[in-house]
């Protein structure tokens, strides 16, 4: 560890003060450490590195595809262009239209773990998938058409066997990759936070502090700044990379049931019972609340950076935007209704999941489907697309970086509780593939309208 600290100490956030200046002093130490210079050369530098960070990545691109006559005038400006929507969070790829329904005998099963799957993500370039269960077990699956092998298993231990055993000992609740692909952190229901080497799967670091259930966890998208939240109904701030704690940020009522990040230092989460979003700016060390379920929320996931989506097991899923306290667009009874011990009820929503920076979602629930869905009007709309039929509960869901295949966690219970079971469902990784109509034909550009 860059601090000096063993591999694999454990870190706790309350072996120093939690008090609100921690993260600035943190922060400006960092800082402090860097060639100084003044803001205007920093930026300058900085600038000139992100522009031959382009040039290169445009010339591979070139040299790959091979269009030396076809390639358009302005690469790297059409580049820093959609960098700056997607900043702006104002990027939105339609592709919600194009996809086509997709076909159950192509869905591909992987089996592996003995209990219910809570979590999974997938590597950022699509090549692997981690996925956890309520056996304690962590499953890396190398995603490859033909095979889908598993390439490494950390088995689940008894409970207080945490020091000497690799794995966690009691259920996995969440898990977070860095968008490098460096490290994966994975949460428990026994308070622990534990720091993975992606690519080995040897357990680095252990991070204590939260007094109930880890049931978030997000990388703050290009760096290694960690969050995490808790069924304490508290986020703490972690760096993975210095091996250190940094904050604790107080605000919701009730559990915190999930938790999202991307570029920016904020976060969002879902508050259970206390039927609130929260949106957590982390240097400003404040919270915007925005209401509009009935029931418990229980899963939540960003879109782009002004956009997100949650679901509540009053059945509903509600479009959000950052500037707006009440939903933008919401669903009701969205997988329909069931028939609970003679009372009508909606289907829980226990699992949501975006396209980044597009028009496409996924809902899961224990309705037999997971579902499809566009987001229209600016997301002022929701409209279903197609239904793919899944038994069990959809404890999670991921879409790859492309967009050319959805990844489904299936357990025969609800990640977060055993009130009911069905039977028939295998705990499993399901990956749909997703294909997309064929573009016409036509010697005109396409229109980016």
């Amino acid at each position: 560890a860059a601090t000096g600290r063993p591999v694999d100490e454990e870190v706790s956030s309350d072996s120093e003060p939690e008090g609100p200046s921690l993260g600035r002093r943190r922060r400006r130490e960092a800082a402090e450490e860097e060639v100084e210079e003044t803001p205007q050369e920093k930026k300058l530098r900085l600038a000139k590195l992100y522009l031959e960070e382009l040039r290169q990545h445009e010339e591979e691109r070139r040299a790959e595809e091979e269009e030396e006559e076809s390639l358009p005038a302005d690469l790297i400006g059409d580049r820093l262009k959609e960098d700056v929507l997607e900043q702006k969070g104002r990027l939105q790829r339609l592709v919600a239209k194009d996809v086509q329904p997709p076909d159950p005998a192509s869905i591909r099963v992987l089996r592996g773990h003995q209990l219910p799957v809570t979590c999974l993500v997938i590597s950022p370039d699509d090549r692997f998938i981690f996925s956890a269960s309520k056996d304690g077990s962590l499953i890396k699956c190398k995603w490859e058409v033909e095979s889908g092998k598993r390439l490494c298993v950390v088995p689940g231990g008894k409970k207080g066997t945490e020091e000497r055993h690799m794995g966690h000992a009691s259920h996995i609740l969440c898990m977070a990759i860095s968008s490098d692909g460096k490290y994966l952190a994975t949460g428990d229901r026994n308070k622990l936070i534990m720091i993975w080497d992606a690519a080995t799967c040897k357990r680095l670091h252990i991070f204590t502090g939260h007094r109930d259930a880890v049931s978030g966890l997000s990388f703050q998208k290009g760096t290694h700044q960690l969050y995490s939240a808790s069924h304490d109904r508290c986020v703490k701030v972690w760096n993975v990379a210095e091996n250190a704690y940094m904050e604790t940020l107080f605000g919701h009522q009730d559990v915190i049931t999930g938790l999202d990040s991307l570029s920016r230092e904020c976060c969002v989460t879902s508050g259970g019972r206390d039927g609130t979003v929260r949106l957590w700016k982390i240097p400003e060390e404040s919270q915007l609340v925005f209401c509009g379920h009935q029931g418990s929320i229980d899963c939540i996931q960003l879109i782009n950076e002004e956009h997100m989506v949650s679901g509540a097991d009053d059945g509903s899923v509600a479009l959000w935007g950052l500037t707006k306290k009440k939903p933008l667009a919401l669903a009701r009874q969205a997988h329909g209704m069931q028939d609970a011990q003679g009372l009508q009820q909606p289907y829980w929503i226990s699992a949501v999941a975006a396209l980044r920076n597009s028009d496409l979602l996924a809902t899961g629930s224990h309705s037999a489907s997971v579902k499809l869905w566009k987001c229209g009007e600016g997301f002022r709309k929701l409209e279903p697309l197609w239904d793919i039929p899944l038994v069990g509960f959809v404890n999670s869901l991921k879409f790859s970086a492309v967009g050319d295949f959805l990844v489904a966690g299936i357990g025969q219970e609800h990640r977060l509780g055993r009130w009911w079971r069905i039977k028939e469902a295998k705990n499993s990784i399901c990956i749909i593939p997703l294909k997309r109509k064929a573009a016409p034909a036509s010697p005109e550009a396409p229109d980016s309208s």
